[in-house]
C-alpha cells in the first residue's frame, strides 16, 4: 500500500499551483506589463486545464495503467513549471499556466483511484480518503501564505521554482515509492463509450451529481465573502482571509470527522446525515439573510457548518463514486473531478449576479443541499 502522504501531495498539487500563484498576480503583471484582466486569465485558463485535464487522465488510467499517465501529467508540469521562469509575455504565461494545469490534474484524478485500487472495503476506502482529504485541504490553504513570502522576499518568479521542486519531488515519490496498481486493460473501449456507460448509469449521476454540490458548492462562499465582508458588513480586507481560513480549515475538521465516523457508521447514514446537515445550515444563512440585520457571526458561523458538512460527505462521495463500475474507476473519477469544478464554478458566478452577496451565497448553498440530497436517495434507491 502507497504512503499517503504521498498520494495526498500528488492530488493537492495540482490545485496548490493555482493558489499560489494569486499574491504573484500584481508584480509579474508589472513585470510583463500586463493588465489586471489579462493577469486574471492566467487563473481562469488554469481552472479550464484542471477540469478538461481530469477527463483525459482518468481514462487513460483505466487503459494504461496508473502510472504511465501519471508520469506523463507530472513531465508537463515540471516542464511547463520551469519554462515560465523564463517568459517575457504575459501570453506565454497564460498558455504555460494551462499546461500546467493539464499536467497537475493528473494527480487530482489518480490519487482517489490508486487509494480505491489498494483498499476493497468501500468503508476503509472513504475513510483513508477522509484523511488524504484533510492533507489536500491543508496544502491550498497555506498556499496563498507560502507564495506571498516567496514573492515578497524572492521575487514571483521564485514561485514556479516551487512548483518545479515540488513537481520533481512527486516525480520521485512516483518512481520510487509508487507501485503499479492497475495492470493495463486488455479491454480497448473508447474514451466515448466509458464515459456514455457511466453517464447512462443512474447511480453513477446520483453519486456524481450529489457529491459536486454537497462539496464544490462552498465555493460560493468564498466568492462571495469578499463581497460580504467588505461591502455589505464593512469589514476591512485584511479580517477576509481569516474568516475563509475558518471556512477551509472547517472542511479539514469534516474529514477527520468522516475518518472517525465511517469506521462506526454505515456509509449510507453518513452521507445521508451529512447532508441532511448543509440543508440545516444553509436554511438558518438564508433565513438570517431575509429576516434579520446580518453580522459577521450569522454569516461565518452557518458558512463553518456547510463546511463541516461538506468536509464530512465528501470522502463517502467520491468513494461511491469510483466505486460503481470498479473496471471504470479512472474515469469516473475524471468525470467527478470535471463535474466537480464546473458546479463551483456555476456556484461562484451566481454569487455575482446581484447585490446581495450573502442572499445570493445562502441561495446557492440551499438549492444545492437539497438537490444533492435527492441525487444521493436516488442513487441509494
Amino acid at each position: 500500500m502507497p504512503p499517503l502522504w504521498g498520494l495526498a501531495m500528488l492530488t493537492f498539487s495540482g490545485t496548490l499551483a493555482m493558489h499560489i500563484f494569486v499574491p504573484a498576480l500584481p508584480d509579474a503583471g508589472a513585470s510583463l506589463a500586463a493588465t489586471p484582466a489579462q493577469m486574471q486569465m492566467t487563473i481562469s485558463f488554469y481552472i479550464v486545464g484542471l477540469a478538461v485535464g481530469q477527463l483525459i487522465y482518468g481514462p487513460l488510467s483505466d487503459r494504461y495503467g496508473r502510472r504511465k499517465p501519471l508520469l506523463v501529467g507530472l513531465a508537463l508540469y515540471i516542464l511547463a513549471s520551469f519554462s515560465a521562469l523564463f517568459v517575457d509575455g504575459v501570453n506565454s504565461l497564460i498558455a504555460l499556466r494551462l499546461l500546467a494545469a493539464l499536467g497537475g490534474c493528473a494527480g487530482m484524478v489518480l490519487g482517489r483511484v490508486i487509494v480505491r485500487d489498494t483498499t476493497r472495503v468501500a468503508q476503509d476506502v472513504a475513510s483513508r480518503l477522509a484523511l488524504m482529504n484533510v492533507m489536500v485541504v491543508i496544502g491550498p490553504g497555506l498556499a496563498p501564505l507560502l507564495g506571498g513570502v516567496l514573492v515578497h522576499h524572492l521575487g514571483w518568479r521564485s514561485v514556479f521554482v516551487f512548483l518545479c521542486l515540488l513537481g520533481i519531488a512527486n516525480m520521485a515519490y512516483t518512481i520510487f515509492l509508487l507501485p503499479e496498481t492497475r495492470q493495463p486493460s486488455v479491454r480497448k473501449r473508447s474514451v466515448a463509450r466509458e464515459y456514455g456507460s457511466l453517464l447512462r448509469s443512474p447511480v453513477f449521476l446520483g453519486y456524481a451529481v450529489g457529491g459536486g454540490l454537497a462539496t464544490t458548492s462552498i465555493y460560493a462562499v468564498v466568492a462571495a465573502a469578499p463581497f460580504v465582508f467588505m461591502e455589505q458588513l464593512h469589514r476591512p480586507a485584511s479580517e477576509v482571509g481569516g474568516y475563509l481560513s475558518l471556512v477551509i480549515g472547517a472542511m479539514a475538521l469534516g474529514n477527520l470527522l468522516a475518518r472517525f465516523l465511517l469506521r462506526r457508521l454505515p456509509l449510507r447514514q453518513v452521507l445521508l446525515g451529512a447532508n441532511a446537515l448543509s440543508i440545516v445550515s444553509a436554511v438558518f444563512l438564508f433565513v438570517v439573510c431575509v429576516s434579520v440585520e446580518l453580522n459577521v457571526g450569522l454569516f461565518i458561523g452557518p458558512a463553518i457548518v456547510f463546511s463541516i458538512a461538506a468536509g464530512l460527505t465528501s470522502p463517502a462521495a467520491a468513494t461511491q463514486v469510483i466505486s460503481v463500475q470498479p473496471e471504470l474507476s479512472g474515469a469516473a473519477s475524471g468525470l467527478y473531478g470535471f463535474g466537480q469544478m464546473m458546479i463551483g464554478a456555476i456556484c461562484t458566478v451566481v454569487t455575482g449576479l446581484g447585490a446581495n452577496h450573502a442572499l445570493l451565497a445562502a441561495l446557492t448553498l440551499l438549492i444545492s443541499s437539497l438537490v444533492g440530497q435527492f441525487a444521493f436517495r436516488r442513487a441509494l434507491a
